[in-house]
């Protein structure tokens, strides 16, 4: 069923489990997320950049709606780091079910303003914002923070943008980054941070660069031919204790890709003759649905949308 981001979030956070939001950026990205959600029984998110906007369109936004709606699982169609109140309407028009405002590039009056727009605008239409205090670093699309840029969240300045701007569930800035280079050996995160925040807080909290970058995923893309410097992730244990203290939506978008990226390698490697798509998209897809499993299962959202658990 196609729902709002509020409609899954919230219980999420009530219920001390995370929820992933995938990015997609075609078909079989979306199968790999809603068909393995529904597997295992679990609420989720299926996010589209504005890059991915850009590349499938409408189109794209039609797929993932048409599936979510025929899912027997609570889906939200999400725009990711939506850059401005333009940019969030037309998600609306689009048939987006959640938006993002992100404005952390601004200062805080600013980033007030332009929340509380996007907010006043997606509420008369039924739609759950999300928007961004504090900045992280790395690199996801459009997005590109340098390291002196990025700052962790101030408790006590989240309470007033959340007061001042209505906003449905916030990112937060606790230390993890974007893109597949996340730091040496154990990324760092700010969990008292996120106590803290959380315990002056009730709505829904939201970590962004979140992939793991599974070791035994960049080892086969290394053998399968790929290249990638000494990737690092977030790891799993920091992702369920974070989920213990108010994080209720868990951006995930690099470990699909790097999935992908696998399943395809890995098929033109077995057969260099290949040229049938589905060939090579289909051993992708089944990759994808595999970090999907795991990322279910680690959040503990796995059961959360049996009959029972929405009873």
């Amino acid at each position: 069923m196609l729902v709002t981001g509020k409609d899954i979030l919230v219980s999420a956070r009530e219920g001390k489990y995370g929820v992933p939001a995938f990015n997609t950026n075609n078909m079989e990205i979306t199968q790999a997320i809603i068909h393995t959600a529904e597997k295992l029984e679990a609420p989720v998110m299926v996010q589209m950049s504005e890059g991915a906007i850009k590349y499938g369109g409408q189109d794209l936004a039609n797929i993932v709606i048409d599936m979510a709606r025929r899912a027997t699982i609570p889906v939200a169609l999400h725009l990711d780091h939506g850059s401005s109140y333009e940019s969030a309407l037309k998600a609306i028009a689009m048939g987006f079910t959640s938006v993002m405002i992100d404005a952390s590039h601004h200062d805080f009056e600013e980033n007030v303003k332009e929340t509380k727009r996007v907010v006043e605008a997606a509420h008369a239409m039924g739609i759950s914002v999300e928007a961004e205090l504090g900045r992280l670093g790395g690199i996801e699309e459009h997005v590109v923070v340098d390291e002196k840029d990025a700052f962790l969240t101030d408790p006590e300045e989240a309470v007033k943008f959340i007061d001042e701007t209505g906003v449905d569930y916030l990112a937060i800035a606790i230390g993890t980054s974007h893109g597949a280079y996340k730091g040496k050996g154990r990324p760092y995160i700010d969990h008292d941070r996120i106590e803290k925040i959380a315990g002056l807080t009730t709505i829904p909290l939201v970590a962004h660069g979140s992939s793991g970058v599974p070791q035994t995923i960049t080892d086969r893309f290394r053998a399968a031919g790929g290249e990638i410097g000494e990737a690092a992730g977030i790891a799993d244990e920091d992702l369920t204790r974070a989920v213990q203290h108010g994080i209720a939506k868990v951006n995930v978008d690099t470990d699909l890709r790097l999935a992908a990226s696998v399943g395809v390698r890995e098929a033109f490697q077995a057969n260099p003759k290949e040229f049938d798509p589905r060939k090579w998209m289909g051993p992708a897809r089944d990759v994808m649905s595999e970090i999907v499993a795991h990322k279910l299962q680690v959040l503990g959202a796995a059961g959360k949308a049996s009959m029972k658990a929405l009873k």
